[in-house]
């Protein structure tokens, strides 16, 4: 059983679990604090999962989940309950206690503590919660190493934490550009974390050295409707002409076809899908050193400091700059590492390892620090 914030919204944590699903093709049930799309669903593409919906939008609301997650524990007799978030994790081991099962309760976490002021105010209260009930969980699946440190730090219990990186479908073909790097584009949605503000900044002083770069940005509420985002278009010399704004894409596929660099200016982030994402499609990335960029990006683009417009500017120059044959050869090596390190296969082994306690096919991702 998954217990999930919300599997109607389109995030990481909801796009990996999707991969899980589909890759596995074996029954499950996925509990949704809130609600369920037919677009992750259909991504999920598993008939055998069977799909709760408990509409709990409010905090009052959280008792009622709490109830309601206990009865569908004593229904459906899981083998292991898995709580992908902070929210989940609470909630889910209260449900398991009060359910009289004793159904062992994994938590994944997916964020990392980068710069905790741009979480909620809300996340940041689970956050502390979920650290001092974390001794009652039967271990912490982690997305980056990073996080996991960071996690220990604030209390969150680290003698059964296991790393385990988000995996990925690779496309067949090399699916190389080849070059000059032109377009750059931010897929996020718009928030505080995403830091639209650095990305925006860091596009007006590139775009002045180099005058025919162009930008794309993909995600919930970044349409033209959006004024706080069109006034900081405005404000850093930029034109809509310049910026194509595309919203929350369906399928995201198509615009890491579109761009020749992805940019991530996060930040905080844990395993980053995004940047995997377009290297899976041949692109460079130039992000924020969060969570675990810098090890995905590898030499693949370049890793600048979070909120530094004037270090990210740099960095898109400089792959701007790179001639066509530098281009090409780091996007053919973009594709490869992803397809060396994270294919999907070898993730979703490592979590059935983790999940069932076989650790004899987990792979190269398996436990940190696991007694």
């Amino acid at each position: 059983m998954h217990v999930v914030t919300d599997f109607g919204s389109q995030g990481g944590a909801q796009t990996m679990l999707a991969r899980l699903l589909a890759h596995s093709g074996e029954p499950a049930v996925v509990v949704s604090l809130v609600g369920v799309s037919d677009r992750n669903v259909d991504q999920a593409n598993n008939p055998n999962v069977i799909y709760h919906a408990l509409q709990a939008r409010s905090l009052r609301a959280l008792p009622r989940a709490v109830a309601g997650l206990a009865g569908l524990i004593r229904q459906h007799r899981p083998d292991t309950v898995l709580c992908w978030m902070y929210h989940p994790m609470v909630i889910g081991l209260a449900a398991a206690a009060v359910s009289f099962t004793r159904t062992p309760v994994f938590w994944t976490v997916r964020q990392a503590l980068d710069d905790p002021a741009a979480l909620t105010t809300s996340t940041r209260a689970a956050v502390t919660l979920s650290s001092k009930l974390s001794r009652a969980s039967a271990g912490i699946i982690y997305n980056s190493d990073r996080a996991r440190l960071q996690h220990a730090k604030y209390g969150f219990k680290d003698n059964k934490s296991f790393v385990i990186p988000n995996g990925f479908d690779v496309p067949d073909g090399q699916n190389t550009r080849q070059g000059p790097a032109r377009v750059f584009g931010l897929a996020a949605r718009f928030h505080p974390q995403k830091d639209y503000s650095t990305f925006l900044a860091a596009a007006g002083m590139a775009s002045r050295e180099v005058p025919d770069l162009r930008f794309m940005a993909a995600g919930d509420k970044v349409t033209a409707d959006n004024h706080e985002l069109l006034a900081l278009i405005e404000k850093n010399g930029l034109t809509t002409d310049q910026v194509h704004l595309c919203g929350d894409l369906l399928d995201i596929h198509p615009f890491y076809e579109e761009i020749d660099v992805l940019v991530l200016s996060s930040r905080t982030e844990g395993f980053p899908n995004v940047i995997a994402e377009a290297m899976c499609h041949g692109r460079p990335v130039v992000s924020t050193d969060v969570g675990d960029s810098a090890l995905i990006v590898d030499d693949c683009g370049y890793i600048v400091p979070p909120r530094d417009p004037e270090a990210l500017a740099a960095a898109m120059v400089k792959v701007a700059k790179w001639p066509a044959s530098k281009y090409r050869d780091k996007s053919l090596q973009a594709r490869n590492q992803i397809a060396r390190n994270y294919a999907l296969p070898k993730i979703a082994n490592a979590y059935e390892a983790v999940l069932t306690g076989d650790r004899s096919g987990a792979g190269a991702w398996m436990s940190v620090n696991a007694e």
